[in-house]
Order: structure tokens, then C-alpha cells, then sequence
């Protein structure tokens, strides 16, 4: 079978509900499938096709995201992609709690620009009850103060801190399963993937909608990044974020080499596949790539993109962006 007219019947799939039963949990191909398009397909093909999926499911409106960061450094964690673990001598900037008044002018500058969410993010395993509250209260005023779909990301929270920022206003939890299961302990030994797991079904519980997804070219294989997106599937979650690893001097992966832009657009053409009706979006990383690249993507399975900067390294700038999806005949 071609690939569009592959692209076709999973559209087709989704919209009557079906699927094969001997596939993966909440998946439209089969691994082997997933397998040779990553392995073997002709690229643009499988971009096209990519596309064909997305603009079907998702529609031509881009899925934008912002993010601020709220708590920085100060992390027990020993992720080895990290900048903010104190392990890791990376010279990142370090703050206990961002105050209101910047928080609320990076969230009203966004608005202005159009941007659909934001969510706060701060580093650390997790938060005190003390700081759940006053992060609340932030978002409080978000509320108030903004038309934003107010998100967060902030560790491994049990479910009455989690169902406390669920009242305050909060609609998505974020917690990346970052890579697959079987690699993830090459990458992190002071939490697992099931700890990951429990956060995502506490949220859930606590009525918000979920976002994970993770970074590639943390030296993982193709069959690995394949597990990674049929175990997002398996999660159902709403929102994929696709980071690139950004090799951050200081950090265990500082010498890591970077994977080509071919991987990248290919990746993200196959978790298309694989997470047909998902948010799948550009988040840390991309600037590294080409115009022509990113341009591929977002006609190419990419329907979302996490605006500004990130973390702790600079994105793409908004102007560029705007343009950048003017190209891709998408909506902003």
C-alpha cells in the first residue's frame, strides 16, 4: 500500500473509531509499519502523507504554546540533558520563585501576540504544599488578568496539589515521559517512568487534560524513539512536545552528537502516524534547524509549536514564527 492512500484509511480509522486489534494501545499502525516508514520510506512521501494526516485530524490552525520559567535550578534530580540539576555545572541561572509581576507581564505580552497557552514551569523534583499554594494564587491572577488556557509544569505533584491547581484555574498538566522506557535509566536514575505515569493519571483524576512527550537525540536508537511515541499513544495524552536535545556544556551530554535534520523531519512524519489526532508540536531546540527544515515539519506532521524562549536557551523569535506559517499555509 502507498503511503497516502495509508495516510487515507488511518484518517478514515480514526474518524469511525477503529482499530486493528492486535495493534498497540490507542495506535492506527502496527510497529512493523511504524518500523519501515521511519527505516525505509521515501521522505517526502512520508511527509506528505504526514501532512495529509494532519490537516484532516487537526485542521491548519498552529497549536501555540509559551512557557515561563517560574522556579529555576536548585534541582535534586540527576537527568543528564538538564541544565538545572545542581549536579551539573552549567552556570544556570537560579531563583527560588519568579515574582508575580514579571510572570504577569511575560503572560500579557503572549496574549497580545495571539499565543493560545502558557504554562508556568519550575524545576525540582516537586513543590511543597506551601508552594502549590502560592503558585495558586499566581495563577489566580492569571486568570484575571488574561484570556490564556493557563498550564503547568511542575514535577511530580500528588493529586490534591494537583486538584488544587486544577481550581485555581490550571486546564493542562505537562510531565514529559522524555524518552523511552527502556532508555530512560541510561538518562535518570532519582526518578522512573512510572513515577511519570502516576503524575499523568493524577492529573487526570484531578480533571486536567495531559502533555508529554520528549527529547530526541539523546543518543537513543530509531526503534527506541518508535517506543517512545506507541507509549504516548498508550497514555492518550492530548499534547506531544517534541524536543531536540540542545547539548548544554556542564550537563553528562554535553559531547553528544547532534542527530540530522533528515532524523528530525522523519521522526516527526512517523509519530504523525502513530499519534494521528495528537497535538504533535515543535518545542526545545529547533533553532538549530534550517528554514527549509522547519518549513518541512509543519507541512509535515507538526501542527503545534512552543513559542518564545525556553527554558534555558533563547528559540525562535514570534516575528519569524508568524512568517514561518505563512509559508506553511497555517493559521496563527
Amino acid at each position: 500500500m502507498k503511503i497516502l492512500e495509508r495516510a487515507e484509511r488511518i484518517v478514515g480509522d480514526v474518524r469511525a473509531g477503529h482499530r486493528e486489534p492486535d495493534y498497540a494501545p490507542n495506535a492506527y499502525v502496527s510497529r512493523g509499519e511504524a518500523t519501515t516508514l521511519a527505516a525505509a520510506a521515501d521522505l517526502d512521501e512520508l511527509c506528505d502523507g504526514a501532512d495529509y494526516i494532519c490537516t484532516e485530524l487537526m485542521g491548519r490552525e498552529v497549536d501555540s504554546c509559551s512557557i515561563v520559567n517560574a522556579r529555576s535550578g536548585l534541582c535534586g534530580e540527576d537527568c543528564k540533558w538538564c541544565a538545572q540539576a545542581v549536579r551539573h555545572h552549567t552556570g544556570c541561572e537560579m531563583y527560588d520563585h519568579l515574582e508575580d509581576e514579571k510572570i504577569l507581564d511575560a503572560a500579557q505580552a503572549n496574549d497580545r501576540e495571539g499565543i493560545r497557552r502558557l504554562s508556568l514551569v519550575t524545576s525540582g523534583r516537586a513543590l511543597s504544599d506551601k508552594d502549590v499554594d502560592r503558585f495558586c494564587e499566581t495563577y489566580r491572577k492569571l486568570s484575571a488578568q488574561t484570556d490564556l488556557c493557563l498550564c503547568a509544569s511542575m514535577g511530580l505533584l500528588t493529586e490534591p496539589q494537583l486538584r488544587r491547581l486544577a481550581e485555581a484555574g490550571v486546564k493542562r498538566y505537562h510531565c514529559n515521559m522524555e524518552t523511552s522506557r527502556g532508555f530512560f535509566p541510561t538518562l535518570c536514575s532519582t526518578h522512573t517512568p512510572d513515577d511519570k505515569k502516576a503524575t499523568i493519571q493524577a492529573a487526570r483524576n484531578a480533571g486536567m487534560q495531559v502533555c508529554s512527550g520528549g527529547i530526541i537525540g539523546m543518543g537513543e536508537s530509531l526503534a527506541q524513539r518508535l517506543d517512545l511515541a506507541f507509549e504516548l499513544a498508550e497514555l492518550d495524552v492530548v499534547s506531544v512536545p517534541m524536543n531536540i536535545l540542545n547539548p548544554i556544556p556542564g550537563t553528562p551530554l554535553e559531547n553528544t552528537p547532534l542527530i540530522s535534520e533528515e532524523d528530525i523531519i522523519r521522526t516527526a512524519a512517523v509519530w504523525r502516524f502513530i499519534l494521528p489526532d495528537k497535538a504533535i508540536r515543535f518545542a526545545g531546540g529547533r533553532k538549530r534547524l534550517s528554514h527549509k527544515s522547519m518549513l518541512r515539519m509543519l507541512r509535515g506532521g507538526i501542527n503545534g509549536v512552543l513559542m518564545g524562549d525556553m527554558l534555558t536557551t533563547v528559540s525562535n523569535n514570534i516575528a519569524s514564527d508568524r512568517i514561518l506559517y505563512k509559508e506553511a499555509d497555517m493559521k496563527f
